[in-house]
């Protein structure tokens, strides 16, 4: 094992690219809402940006 193997890390928030609706799951209950900061415990700046991408998911789905 090498010291400069690279780390496999999750992706922040700022990103989840809005085109992968699976990796924004976390973020959303089952019927399509988005969850508050209570439980996804993400900063104000980072529930923000989640929530601009999901509904620009959403957007994408519909002109499709």
């Amino acid at each position: 094992m090498s010291t400069t193997e690279a780390k496999q890390q999750t992706l922040t928030p700022q990103e989840i690219p809005f085109t992968q609706p699976q990796l924004m799951s976390r973020y959303i209950t089952d019927t399509g809402k988005i969850l508050p900061r209570k439980y996804t415990h993400l900063s104000a700046k980072e529930q923000r940006n989640v929530t601009s991408k999901i509904k620009s998911a959403r957007n994408l789905l519909t002109m499709l």
